[in-house]
């Protein structure tokens, strides 16, 4: 076990069938990109979504994530899911209550399409940042 920004991070292995153990990572520690202004994109995230902004050292707590499933998934090259072709990536955030957030959101002038369609894991919402980076919003089954 160790400890890293308050948080005490635990050794977990995995036995493979040729009972060999392989080491797995516990979980996404960061999400780092590109932008034109990095300091006002990083205050819209917080100030909308909650996403607090990285923290300027060592001693200061940097936002914390609720435990729940993670969906890791690279998609085929041409692929229209995250809008433009050119987008290369999007990130997807959890929501207790997708109507709330999209509410909230939208109070503040912020274009959200909610997806109609309530799914098996749940129901989602689309939108972008104000550099064009797209998110989608997924309030889980059950939340």
């Amino acid at each position: 076990m160790r400890e890293l920004f308050g948080v005490i991070l635990l050794r977990e292995t995995v036995r493979q069938q040729n009972g060999c153990t392989m080491e797995k990572v516990l979980g996404i520690g960061g999400v780092f990109f590109r932008a034109r202004d990095p300091r006002a994109l990083a205050q819209w995230y917080d100030r909308h979504l909650g996403v607090g902004e990285a923290p300027t050292d060592y001693d200061a707590p940097c936002w914390q994530q609720n435990a729940g499933p993670t969906v890791f998934a690279p998609f085929e090259q041409g692929t229209d899911y995250f809008g433009a072709t050119s987008q290369q990536w999007m990130i997807n955030f959890r929501v207790h209550n997708l109507d709330a957030m999209v509410a909230q959101l939208r109070s503040a002038d912020i274009t959200v399409e909610i997806d109609e369609e309530t799914y098996p894991n749940g129901r989602f919402a689309r939108l972008c940042d104000p550099e064009g980076n797209p998110i989608q919003l997924w309030e889980p089954s059950g939340a």
